[in-house]
């Protein structure tokens, strides 16, 4: 087992205070997503995986069960890569999988936690033996050249994550993710597809609260990191469907007027009532943007598959 660490809790920091500044500045202010992920931020979307409301992670599971066998099948791959692997849970299926058919060789996990990446990794190393496990902390916007060149590549992007992507983003990813690999080799990319409102909102706003405590949990991180002192209960939160973006925005709404600082940016934040704060855009997919958006890249999808509800989608694409 190896672990490169490409992203330091010093480099963390500095994209913290960046972000945190360029947002919380913007005429509509927002945060990237990925600050929801401290060590609380990370047990609460676990549990929000697990609420009747939230169907993707099912959704994306049932589709892999059912054609991972496939997926090794046609890609025979021997090398595969996840990006922004995590737990690494819903990848079991793809490793068994390429497992079986005698093909796999090593694993490549890239997360930005070292902490998540290295109990996933010792767990694989030791469940999969004669596997090489060689991760990567980095941040898969950034450290895609740092993805090793080895043979026959599948690289996993799952969990509808490249939702979080603003199309000019997704583009920049997509061409940057085809930049390091070989003609011939594959991405299988996770999106959650277009459906009603009404599923789609409950599946950020569920009964019980769990998704808004993890929207306020990045104000705690704000507090913690940059010496804020917000106060996340006076904020409330939304989950709003965009008909036109095709897309969930999870923003914050500021519940009376106040004024936040941020000691370590000497910044001061002012909210008036009601004003929001965009915290995640999750965009829905269907089967054309898909495919457009891969060949624009590079990429030309091979296979698309569904969950028995039509969903989620898992595609298989190949690099040209």
């Amino acid at each position: 087992m190896r672990i490169d660490i490409e992203l330091t809790d010093a480099d963390q920091q500095h994209a913290l205070r960046a972000d945190a500044r360029a947002g919380l500045t913007a005429e509509a202010k927002w945060l990237p997503p990925k600050w929801f992920y401290d060590k609380y931020g990370s047990e609460l979307f676990e549990r929000i995986t697990t609420l009747p409301e939230y169907y993707p992670t099912r959704a994306e599971r049932a589709a892999l069960a059912a054609h991972a066998t496939d997926i090794a099948t046609v890609t025979g791959a021997r090398t595969l890569v996840e990006l922004g692997s995590g737990s690494s849970e819903k990848t079991r299926l793809l490793l068994d999988a390429l497992h079986q058919r005698g093909h796999l060789d090593r694993f490549v996990p890239l997360d930005v936690s070292e902490s998540a990446l290295r109990d996933a990794a010792t767990a694989l190393d030791r469940d999969y033996p004669g596997l090489t496990v060689h991760g990567i902390v980095g941040d898969f916007t950034r450290h895609l050249d740092r993805i090793p060149t080895s043979a026959d590549r599948l690289v996993a992007f799952l969990g509808g994550t490249i939702g979080n992507l603003v199309p000019t983003e997704r583009a920049a990813f997509l061409a940057a993710l085809r930049a390091v690999l070989r003609p011939g080799e594959w991405l299988l990319l996770g999106t959650d597809l277009v459906k009603d409102p009404a599923t789609l909102v409950a599946a950020y706003d569920d009964a019980q609260g769990v998704t808004a405590e993890f929207n306020r949990n990045v104000l705690h991180v704000l507090n913690r990191q940059l010496g804020g002192d917000f106060d996340p209960a006076a904020f409330r939160h939304v989950a709003h469907w965009d008909v036109e973006r095709e897309w969930i925005e999870m923003r914050l709404l500021a519940e009376r007027d106040m004024t936040v600082h941020l000691a370590d940016l000497d910044l001061v934040v002012p909210f008036a009532a009601g004003e929001q704060l965009r915290t995640e855009v999750s965009a829905k997919f269907r089967r054309p943007g898909v495919t457009a958006e891969l060949a624009a890249a590079g990429f030309e999808l091979t296979h698309w598959w569904t969950d028995p509800a039509d969903r989620f989608a898992i595609s298989l694409a190949r690099s040209r």
